[in-house]
């Protein structure tokens, strides 16, 4: 059986659990990371040496970095499907995907931090303004690119909407104020209703 370990107030293990559960893979999850612990046992770090989560352990193949594991799990389970078999598509999905790591989701990192885990006398509002105001550029590309598709890369849902809507939701439930993006919120709003996001969607950011 799939093995997953990470916490799923974690992004990253967002991503892994919302794609196993979009493919119906019987899988065991176990809570590491933060307050869990594990990651800093020596039999963790034999898994990941970096100590971070998610990990995965499938029929004794064990792979860190959470979405090259989607990558893995969606070609493995679910090519044609959650994994595109035209090259292009499926190129078309990575893209989106490395937007989310290399783009999008450093974007509201500094947000995330200062509103959730820092304390209060520890914020920097500039800091956070900054933040937004970045996010919501970046927000308004993937609102022109979706007025025109239904996913993000076209009327099928793949392996590219996942890390994506993930660090959607996190953004959405940041406590401050989110400018108005029709079609992301259309998008969006579309997955949240999938049964496959209801672990991700109804978490707490944290």
């Amino acid at each position: 059986m799939l093995k997953i370990w990470g916490r799923l107030t974690s992004v990253n293990v967002q991503k892994v659990v919302w794609c196993v559960d979009e493919l119906g893979i019987a899988y065991e999850r176990v809570d590491a990371g933060r307050d869990f612990g594990i990651v800093g046992t020596p039999e963790y770090l034999a898994k990941n040496p970096n100590g971070l989560i998610p990990v995965i352990e499938d029929d004794g193949f064990v792979l860190w970095e959470s979405n090259a594991i989607v990558r893995y799990l969606a070609a493995k389970y679910g090519m044609g499907t959650l994994c595109p078999t035209d090259a292009r598509a499926r190129a078309d999905a990575d893209r989106w995907m490395d937007w989310q790591t290399t783009t999008f989701n450093p974007a509201i990192a500094p947000a995330f931090w200062h509103l959730i885990r820092f304390a209060p006398d520890k914020r920097d509002d500039t800091v956070i303004e900054n933040a937004r105001v970045t996010a919501e550029k970046h927000l308004a590309l993937l609102d022109a690119h979706l007025a025109a598709h239904q996913f993000v890369i076209g009327d099928t849902f793949t392996m590219g909407d996942i890390p994506l809507a993930c660090s959607v939701n996190r953004w959405y439930k940041l406590p401050l104020a989110h400018a108005p993006h029709a079609n992301v919120e259309r998008w969006y709003y579309a997955l949240c209703e999938r049964k496959s996001s209801q672990q991700v969607v109804t978490r707490v950011v944290e």
